[in-house]
């Protein structure tokens, strides 16, 4: 077994952990298991692309390349200028932001690890050096995470800001750290006492999703940080600045550099110390409720009858005519909602999908000579489908892939209505919502005038959906195991984009024409869409069995 550097960086405070009662070598071994075992996991961040590899060893450090990318927005806070609270407030935003999140995604197999109560619990071993190799185990990996994503800002502040600078930045995200921990844990504690292990279960999952989503989209920060660089701001405290926690953090920059003693400053420098070793005073009390809750994790949520109004029920027939396709359009709407792995892959995608249009658009404010009662802008609403091709990809993909045998014991002579029901439930559970919220904010920027477009824009999207679906030919839905997601489904997925294109294109071209042509087009778009889905998507198509 691996003699890890750190354990042996560690073994130099075997004294300190003798002396609170723990037994160090004990504690040792099971650190290096759970080390050992760590090396074949792959980070949240790299579970978009991930696929089977023999060598695995030591992902989570290869991975942190790009917490090191991500720390470069923090270089225009710590290392120019001398508003401290304003700037150390701002960046300890991102800093709580990136390490709680990466802690409640990455590291919340450590916290809630019931193998320690199950396995360790059995043996001759104590609860304290069961709990303290728990804690140091989580220590070590925030220690690299964090050092990853603080290290080139940190060292270019040495030398821009002093000794001094450097000195209270380090001794305060040790003190962050503590408190992002305590407050992971005591947050986890407080689902598990009113709610059960599916609760938290999904918690972690839209966790990972938000991160994974901060990350496709953190770039347009890294710019604007540098453009706010230079401002000139003055900060007016009021009675509840003393409640965010950022400022915790910054009032001792304020306080030591620039020599500003006042009620704030001094309380709120109080608080970025005193708060961290209250809250671990707090968490120890709490671990014995924290392990009994715990096993809630093993439990099973009681399944709740969902109760079907009339109305959904008339316009479902309307969507679906057969109880077939009805049936499977019902079991996709489920499995969309409560697989995981689904739901990790392809919300990213949602999220962005939302977020890339609005981008391009504030890009575009920017320019002075910009006029939204003429402008053509409204068509980055195109990028709201590159939601699509990802979606369906990943529909035929399902942790719980080995109930597809089911299919072949029911005497179904054709999956054509389980893929229409299927493609149905995606556009009509995820995509619509997502295109009418970003249809109103387009009304209310661009005007009533833009409805045309919209609409020619989503029977795009309808068209575009099935020519993504047939190309990409995919097997049974929800038949394959998560697994076999490689790269060369990310290749497939950029290729679908292709026929996108001209329906753009044509789209330009009918601006310049009138919009009397545009009328035409969707009417043209509304005739294609019967006919594809009814003879490409038919019982009789090949493409169906």
């Amino acid at each position: 077994m691996t003699d890890f550097k750190i354990l042996r960086l560690l073994d130099k405070l075997r004294f300190l952990f003798n002396k609170i009662g723990v037994d160090y070598q004990m504690m040792r071994k099971i650190l290096q298991i759970k080390l050992t075992m760590d090396e074949r996991k792959v980070p949240t961040l790299f579970n978009q692309s991930a696929k089977k590899k023999e060598n695995t060893k030591n992902s989570y450090l290869k991975s942190l390349w790009i917490y090191t990318l991500m720390g470069l927005m923090l270089i225009p806070f710590l290392a120019f200028g001398t508003q401290f609270l304003f700037q150390m407030s701002i960046a300890y935003s991102m800093i709580l932001f990136v390490i709680m999140t990466s802690m409640i995604s990455d590291f919340s197999s450590v916290l809630l690890d019931l193998r320690d109560r199950n396995i360790l619990g059995t043996k001759p071993i104590s609860a304290r050096t069961i709990n303290a190799a728990k804690i140091v185990h989580i220590v070590i990996y925030l220690s690299y995470l964090t050092i990853a994503f603080m290290a080139i800002p940190l060292i270019v502040s040495l030398f821009t800001q002093g000794v001094l600078f450097f000195a209270i930045t380090v001794v305060e995200l040790v003190l962050s750290n503590i408190l992002i921990v305590v407050l992971t844990a005591i947050l986890y504690i407080a689902v598990l006492r009113f709610f059960d292990g599916e609760k938290l279960k999904d918690m972690i999952n839209y966790v990972q999703i938000g991160l994974t989503l901060a990350m496709m989209v953190g770039y347009q920060f890294v710019v604007l940080s540098f453009e706010f660089a230079n401002l000139k701001i003055v900060v007016e405290l009021d009675w509840w600045s003393v409640f965010l926690i950022p400022m915790w953090f910054a009032a001792p920059y304020e306080l030591f550099l620039n020599g500003t003693i006042n009620f704030f400053t001094v309380t709120m420098s109080m608080l970025a110390v005193a708060m961290p070793l209250f809250s671990l005073w707090l968490y120890i009390q709490l671990i014995p409720a924290f392990e009994r809750n715990l096993q809630k994790l093993l439990a099973t949520s009681k399944s709740k009858k969902v109760k079907t109004s009339r109305i959904k029920a008339f316009l479902l027939s309307l969507l679906c005519p057969t109880n077939e396709e009805r049936a499977f359009y019902r079991f996709a709407s489920l499995m969309m909602k409560k697989e995981r792995d689904f739901k990790l892959k392809v919300y990213p995608s949602l999220g962005f999908s939302i977020v890339i249009p609005f981008i391009f658009i504030f890009n575009t404010m920017r320019d002075e000579t910009m006029n939204f009662a003429t402008s053509n802008s409204y068509l980055t609403i195109y990028f709201s489908m590159l939601i699509i091709p990802t979606a369906l990809l990943m529909l035929q993909f399902s942790s719980n892939y080995k109930g597809a045998w089911v299919f072949k014991a029911v005497p179904i002579t054709s999956f054509a209505a389980y893929k229409k029901g299927v493609l149905k439930a995606f556009l009509v559970q995820l995509y619509t919502p997502l295109y009418l919220m970003i249809s109103i904010i387009f009304c209310f920027i661009y005007g009533l005038r833009v409805v045309p477009d919209l609409l020619v824009v989503f029977a795009v999207s309808c068209l575009y959906s099935v020519i993504c679906y047939i190309a990409s030919k995919p097997p049974i839905p929800f038949s394959e195991p998560s697994t076999q997601l490689n790269e060369s489904q990310s290749w497939k997925m950029l290729g679908l984009l292709l026929p996108l294109i001209p329906f753009v294109i044509v789209h330009f071209a009918l601006l310049k024409a009138g919009s009397l042509w545009l009328f035409i087009y969707l009417a043209v778009l509304c005739i294609s869409n019967i006919a594809v889905w009814k003879v490409f998507l038919g019982e009789k198509s090949q493409f169906a069995h």
